[in-house]
């Protein structure tokens, strides 16, 4: 099984099949056959072992060129098959957007580190008294001659604790929520302390990190000071359809284990496809899945078409295609019924992977509210 590329055509370039043919190689030579963790452990060191075979296969090229069509293939088609893979594609994104956006030369070049599977990055945006309010942000990166020294916390972190590097967000001054800067930090600068692991119900690599007087080089500074909180908008800007794109790669694995088991599998002497409130369901969950991928498509071919910015369609990409993407999971459960609540169900992992994409890189309620602002924008005075 494999992602169908039929429905979403219309939006694509001759390119994006050879590079979803060149992913389907990748998900059936190198990771179908790969067992999912069972633990926060196991979790981490697959994800480092995903991050070179991906990089080793030229997964992350699309990040690079700015292909965000490509992206979402990628991330439909890692999904469909690992959660945890589509999770360090994502990770690389969010952390090599930045640099390739603001970047000197030199980070530029680090961000190729990132593109070509050698580098580990993450993203660390989030506190514990900052997550969709950004501006409320308290960790500070205190000027100190032709350094910086940064003090605080960050929390939620993906890829918290085995990432080579972080892209952080702190404010330079502590008064002025508009003085967020971004900046580069070796994951071994003296002062960065990884604090703990955050365990979540689906292996993923999460953590709390803290900074501690961790003092970095004025050269760390991605883009100007002030400018930080620009570069993330702009990244997730550009990267918030793909999480839709993965939302969709689960609930399609979701949709075809249903069809699967609804076909094979006998009640009341036939087949559960026979049944009309089956077919219902499935119905049903296919209709959100092809409208959801339609939204996501748009949202990345309006991107590539050179669109500013996309925040009315990624937000509704991300929105209805993460909401939608529950349901179906969740429907897919329902009918293989007992079956779909065992530890080593697809649809089960499934399910434990899925609700934590209506959350990151902006809950579906923030979304509502980009959505809302865009489109009262022209009555506004």
């Amino acid at each position: 099984m494999s992602i169908d590329l039929q429905p979403v055509r219309a939006f694509l370039e001759p390119s994006h099949t050879a590079l979803l043919e060149k992913a389907q190689a990748f998900t059936r030579e190198l990771l179908a056959s790969r067992k999912p963790p069972e633990n926060d452990v196991e979790g981490r060191a697959e994800a480092r072992a995903l991050l070179k075979l991906m990089g080793g296969a030229g997964l992350f090229e699309p990040i690079k060129a700015r292909d965000y069509r490509g992206c979402c293939l990628l991330r439909e088609e890692l999904a469909f098959h690992s959660p945890l893979a589509d999770a360090v594609f994502a990770l690389q994104a969010l952390s090599a957007t930045p640099l390739l956006l603001g970047g000197t030369p030199l980070q530029i070049g680090l961000a190729q580190e990132a593109i070509a599977g050698d580098e580990m990055g993450a993203f660390a945006m989030t506190e514990p008294e900052a997550g969709s309010d950004a501006h409320g942000m308290t960790c500070w990166a205190r000027r100190d001659g032709d350094s910086y020294v940064l003090s605080g916390m960050k929390t939620l972190i993906s890829n918290g604790g085995i990432a080579d590097f972080y892209v952080v967000f702190a404010k330079v001054d502590k008064a002025n929520p508009k003085s967020v800067s971004a900046f580069f930090v070796d994951a071994h600068a003296a002062g960065l302390e990884f604090v703990r692991p955050l365990v979540m119900s689906a292996p993923y690599p999460l953590g709390e990190i803290a900074f501690r007087d961790c003092r970095i080089s004025e050269s760390a500074r991605i883009g100007k000071e002030g400018e930080g909180l620009r570069l993330a908008l702009s990244t997730l800007d550009r990267l918030r359809a793909t999480v839709g794109a993965a939302a969709c790669g689960m609930a399609a694995r979701a949709l075809g284990e249903a069809i699967q088991h609804a076909q094979t599998r006998r009640q009341f002497g036939k087949p559960l496809a026979d049944l009309q409130l089956i077919q219902d369901k499935i119905a049903r969950m296919a209709i959100r899945l092809r409208a959801a991928r339609l939204l996501v498509y748009e949202a990345a071919w309006e991107k590539d078409k050179g669109a500013e910015r996309v925040t009315l369609e990624s937000g509704m990409a991300k929105a209805f295609a993460t909401e939608n993407a529950q349901a179906i999971v969740d429907d897919a459960i329902q009918i293989l019924g007992g079956r779909g609540v065992l530890q080593e169900s697809v649809v089960d992992l499934l399910y434990r992977s899925v609700r934590s994409l209506r959350i990151y890189e902006g809950t579906t309620e923030i979304q509502h509210l980009l959505v809302a602002a865009q489109l009262l924008k022209p009555v506004r005075k």
